[in-house]
């Protein structure tokens, strides 16, 4: 499946995985500085949750493409079925 995300979408999603991008970096700057446990994790928590939700909306983005054209998400011969188990497989790997 090609993923095609508008303008908006992309910017969304490069805006969310720079954000994780810049947390993972504060806390890997927390360790060498001996920080916190507390406060390495909750910034270690925040860096994840930004990563699922950037996932998330290019798996979002992908299936509404295979909602209004079908065709598209699917590989060489692969049924609608097998298109839905990949799609589902990857959905639940951010699960």
């Amino acid at each position: 499946m090609e993923l095609e995300l508008a303008a908006t979408d992309l910017k969304a999603v490069l805006n969310r995985l720079r954000r994780a991008q810049g947390q993972i970096a504060g806390v890997i700057r927390m360790i060498e500085e001996g920080r916190d446990c507390e406060d390495v994790v909750t910034q270690l928590a925040a860096a994840s949750r930004a990563l699922d939700r950037a996932g998330f909306a290019i798996i979002a983005t992908g299936l509404q493409q295979c909602v209004t054209d079908p065709e598209s998400g699917r590989r060489n011969g692969e049924t609608p079925e097998q298109l839905r188990a990949r799609l589902e497989k990857l959905f639940l790997s951010l699960a």
